[in-house]
């Protein structure tokens, strides 16, 4: 790959929540480092579920007993049993979705490591959707923390932090501008006004490399 290109910067809009964007993340991961030295990849988080107050696991629990096993075979990407145990027995589960807190979690831990955002947004699903951890609650990412180093006190001080609320409503909206409506979706910008759709919902690897390859082809000849 030739020297990383300022200008331009591949937008990974995902959210903590979407189950599709868990089996997409193996390839997002595969993505930024094939391209690491190419351009910038910055991850954004949707604010997929935004209810007030949360919503109870309950209220999608039916229809992931079925969806799940959808996205298990269609990407490869297993969930594990912390998780399914939440779905299958929602009677019994105190879990709680809302996109706020995941979503901030993220603009923390991508501060300490901007490289590393996608590997640390996938680190993120791995704890909701393989350990069945609560995302709204804040000690369900002390695994996080541990992983990549980061100050347990400053996390919290900033997960408490109005500022941050604000910035990660600032990055639902972006989102929103962006016109993407679904996730995952992942799109390549070449200035402030000119982006191209690299992918749009679960894309495997050789596909979405190959729509990059196109696309900065393209680039190169206008």
């Amino acid at each position: 790959m030739s020297m990383k290109n300022k200008n331009l910067k591949l937008i990974y809009c995902y959210d903590a929540y979407c189950g599709w964007c868990y089996g997409f993340s193996k390839v997002m991961q595969q993505i930024a480092e094939s391209y690491k030295d190419v351009f910038e990849i910055e991850v954004l988080s949707g604010g997929m579920i935004l209810d007030e107050p949360y919503r109870p696991i309950g209220a999608m629990a039916k229809y992931i007993q079925s969806a799940y096993k959808q996205v298990e075979e269609f990407t490869g990407m297993k969930f594990g049993e912390g998780f399914l145990h939440h779905i299958f027995h929602p009677e019994e589960s105190t879990l709680k979705l809302h996109s706020e807190k995941s979503s901030i979690a993220l603009l923390i831990l991508k501060e300490y490591h901007p490289e590393k955002a996608v590997a640390m947004a996938a680190a993120i699903q791995q704890l909701f959707n393989v350990e069945g951890l609560d995302l709204t609650e804040e000690e369900s990412y002390q695994k996080a923390l541990a992983k990549y180093s980061i100050p347990t006190d400053e996390f919290y001080r900033k997960l408490h932090s109005n500022t941050y609320r604000e910035n990660a409503y600032y990055e639902f909206q972006l989102v929103k501008q962006l016109r993407v409506t679904s996730f995952p979706q992942v799109l390549l910008q070449v200035d402030d006004s000119k982006f191209y759709l690299a992918a749009k919902g679960y894309t495997d690897y050789a596909t979405l490399n190959a729509t990059l390859n196109s696309i900065l082809k393209e680039i190169k000849n206008t």
